[in-house]
C-alpha cells in the first residue's frame, strides 16, 4: 500500500478521532483508491468537502491517489470565495429544496416556516431518503454520516447541533440562506403553499378569541389547517428575525 498525508479543516475535523485532529497524518492508501474513498473511510461524508487540494493542486472527489502526495480537505468557508477552484459539485438548480432524515422533524417544520420547500417522513429507509434527494435534486438532511455515504447522494449536509432553532441557524449560515426566506408561506405540516382566506370562510372553524382579535388568515388546501397571526407566529417570527443577527 502507498502512503499518503491527509489533512482535514475547520469543522471537518470533528469527524475524525482526537489524535487526527488539527495535524497531519499519514494514511495507508489501497492502489488505485479515489480521494472520495479515502475521505469516507477516515469518517468524512464526501456531501461535506468543498475544496480538495492534491499536492496544493485543486482536484475532484475521483482523483486517485498515489505514494507520498498530500492531500488538503475543506469544507465550505462562508468568507471564502473558492468559485474560481475547481467546484466538487454543482450546486442543485433552482430554489433550495430539502429531504430531512426521520430524527430532523423539528428542524424539517422550521425550514418550512423560513418557506423551503422541504419533505420529512419519519419512517422513511435510507435509501429511499437518498433516492428522492437525487431524483428531485433535494439536499439531504441528517445526522447519520454514513447516510451521506450513500453514492446515490450529490447533494446532502450533516448537521452537527441538536436543536431545531440551533440547526436551522446552522444550516442558514452554511448555505447562504439569508435572502432566500419566505416566511409563513408553507404548511407547517404537509409542505404544501399556503393561501390568503377570506375571513369570512373560516370564521366557524375559528376558536372565540381568536375571532375576536384576529383579521388575516392563511389556510394549506392539502390538509386545510388554519393559520394566524398569534403568540406562536411571533415566536417563530422572533427566529427568524434573529438568523441574521451575529453579535
Amino acid at each position: 500500500m502507498a502512503t499518503v498525508t491527509f489533512r482535514f479543516y475547520a469543522h471537518l475535523e470533528g469527524f475524525l478521532p482526537g489524535p487526527r485532529r488539527g495535524r497531519a497524518f499519514a494514511c495507508a492508501c489501497p492502489p488505485l483508491a479515489t480521494a472520495r474513498h479515502m475521505i469516507e473511510a477516515l469518517g468524512v461524508p464526501h456531501t461535506e468537502v468543498a475544496l480538495l487540494l492534491v499536492d496544493g493542486h485543486s482536484v475532484g472527489l475521483d482523483q486517485r491517489l498515489q505514494a507520498e502526495q498530500r492531500v488538503a480537505v475543506y469544507p465550505k468557508f462562508e468568507q471564502l470565495d473558492i468559485s474560481p477552484i475547481t467546484p466538487l459539485r454543482q450546486s442543485p438548480a433552482g430554489p433550495l429544496r430539502f429531504v430531512a432524515d426521520a430524527h430532523l422533524g423539528g428542524l424539517a417544520r422550521l425550514l418550512r416556516m423560513a418557506g423551503f420547500d422541504t419533505l420529512f417522513d419519519n419512517a422513511g429507509a435510507d435509501a429511499a431518503l437518498a433516492a428522492t434527494a437525487r431524483r428531485e435534486a433535494r439536499i439531504l438532511l441528517t445526522r447519520d454520516r454514513d447516510l451521506l455515504k450513500h453514492r446515490a447522494v450529490i447533494h446532502g449536509c450533516y448537521v452537527h447541533t441538536l436543536k431545531p432553532a440551533a440547526q436551522l441557524r446552522e444550516l442558514y449560515d452554511r448555505l447562504d440562506l439569508d435572502g432566500r426566506l419566505q416566511p409563513f408561506s408553507r404548511c407547517l405540516n404537509c409542505n404544501t403553499t399556503l393561501r390568503e382566506v377570506n375571513r369570512q370562510d373560516v370564521l366557524d372553524r375559528l376558536p372565540p378569541r381568536v375571532r375576536e382579535r384576529q383579521q388575516r388568515f392563511l389556510t394549506c388546501l392539502h390538509c386545510e389547517r388554519i393559520y394566524w397571526e398569534g403568540s406562536h407566529w411571533r415566536r417563530m417570527n422572533a427566529l427568524l428575525a434573529s438568523l441574521g443577527d451575529t453579535g
